[in-house]
């Protein structure tokens, strides 16, 4: 796999890691053994990076990923996201990103993960009631104490990067970066690029709006139900342009998933991308999708189709949408 630098101090990684959250039943349900069977493939195939959550599950995430890399942890690169709040029944309840909250999140996730340091920290948004220094601050002492090595963040505006930045090195961003989702183009990512900061780049394939032949099916408690993209109207628009997407990827010997995971990798030296690969079959799609290259012609043609914009819906409903671009 290629191998790029998260961050300006930080280590060289493959540029492809694995987004865990959908091992813990968002997409539909799961089954515990076959999550553990496809961390333990994605560490075989030389993915390094492994992107967990202290509220995906309620710490079911980061149970699951601690078992998977019992006795392999020295080749794991453990991002873990926190500060998202939530009740018994899974609701939602808010954010918190204070600095004993963060520290206190930190106690919990090393012990369930059962390591003594993670590699990558970050507050999962920017909590609007505290300012980013305090949480970037509680973070570094936290790196000083030796209990993490890189400090995130993720979904945060270029301001508030700088801002962070100006407190403690920040190794990586990671935020919604795809054929659907633009946004980063205009302002995040050169303030990244200048700063030597890595992107760390998630729904890739918009939530598995982009499918490999077919459409998206919804099955049952699957959260995408409620999402803007995935509504009748607005979904048999986005489709639209997933079937031509699709139809490039035949003529290329490959398939929509695999380009759509070209096109985010193709975008410079200092960007990421995640799989949420549910099954080893979805994996390796994902990996073989490595050779796949572009072609000068191929871009003109995704640029063309795929504008900023151009999806029909946002990504999330009114409510998550406020707590983007921190």
């Amino acid at each position: 796999m290629e191998k790029k630098k998260l961050g300006a101090a930080g280590p060289l990684l493959n540029a492809l890691g694995l987004g865990c959250m959908s091992l813990s039943g968002l997409y539909g349900p799961t089954e515990d053994e076959a999550s553990i069977k496809v961390i333990q493939a994605a560490l075989e195939h030389g993915i390094e990076i492994f992107n967990t959550g202290d509220f995906y599950g309620m710490g079911h995430n980061e149970m699951l990923l601690g078992r998977a890399l019992k006795g392999r942890r020295e080749k794991a690169f453990i991002a873990v996201k926190f500060g998202a709040v939530r009740s018994p029944d899974g609701g939602w309840l808010g954010f918190d990103a204070r600095p004993q909250a963060t520290k206190n999140a930190l106690a919990y996730s090393l012990t369930r993960l059962g390591v003594d340091h993670v590699d990558l920290y970050q507050p999962a948004r920017v909590d609007p009631a505290v300012p980013i220094e305090e949480t970037v601050g509680a973070i570094a002492e936290m790196v000083k104490a030796g209990f993490v090595r890189h400090i995130g963040l993720s979904e945060v505006s270029a301001a508030t990067l700088k801002k962070a930045h100006a407190v403690h090195p920040i190794a990586a961003v990671e935020i919604e970066y795809s054929l659907f989702d633009r946004g980063i183009e205009n302002d995040l990512l050169p303030v990244a690029e200048e700063l030597g900061v890595a992107i760390v780049s998630y729904g890739v394939l918009s939530r598995g709006l982009i499918q490999s032949k077919g459409q998206v099916a919804i099955k049952q408690n699957d959260y995408r139900a409620h999402l803007p993209r995935f509504t009748a109207e607005n979904l048999a628009k986005n489709q639209e342009l997933v079937g031509k997407l699709q139809d490039l990827a035949a003529e290329k010997n490959a398939t929509a998933t695999q380009l759509a995971f070209a096109w985010v990798l193709s975008r410079g030296s200092n960007i990421f991308a995640l799989t949420g690969a549910k099954s080893s079959e979805q994996l390796s799609e994902i990996i073989d999708g490595e050779s796949v290259k572009l072609s000068a012609a191929d871009l003109s043609l995704l640029d063309q189709w795929f504008t900023h914009g151009v999806a029909a819906g946002d990504r999330y409903n009114e409510a998550q949408m406020a707590m983007l671009n921190g």
